[in-house]
């Protein structure tokens, strides 16, 4: 953890360029920011069918830290809606999810 699920109108969807540079952002905001180990930080796209709002929804889940408090998150999210306006053009919603180590059951 962290994971970052981008959900991205699928007539919207940035080049694979744009999104590898998005990418590297990302991986640089999470090791940078949360301190994740880097082998734990996962970045997945998803292209869908849009209903309505911003035409890219932001999922992170990550795992509650002592050290990662609100005023990081709030940096974490300002730098990463920075970065995919910067690469993406596109205005997105950001939501965070935190999760007690002792709740999350995971393999690999």
């Amino acid at each position: 953890m962290p994971n970052l699920t981008f959900h991205i109108r699928a007539d919207r969807m940035p080049s694979d360029a744009q999104l590898g540079e998005l990418s590297r952002d990302c991986v640089e905001l999470c090791t940078e920011k949360l301190e994740a180990e880097i082998g734990n930080v996962h970045v997945i796209y998803s292209a869908v069918r849009h209903g309505y709002g911003q035409p890219v929804f932001a999922e992170i889940q990550y795992r509650l830290n002592a050290f990662r408090t609100a005023a990081v998150m709030d940096r974490f999210m300002e730098s990463l809606d920075g970065a995919i306006t910067r690469r993406t053009g596109l205005k997105a919603r950001i939501r965070c999810f935190g999760y007690a180590a002792s709740t999350i059951h995971a393999r690999n």
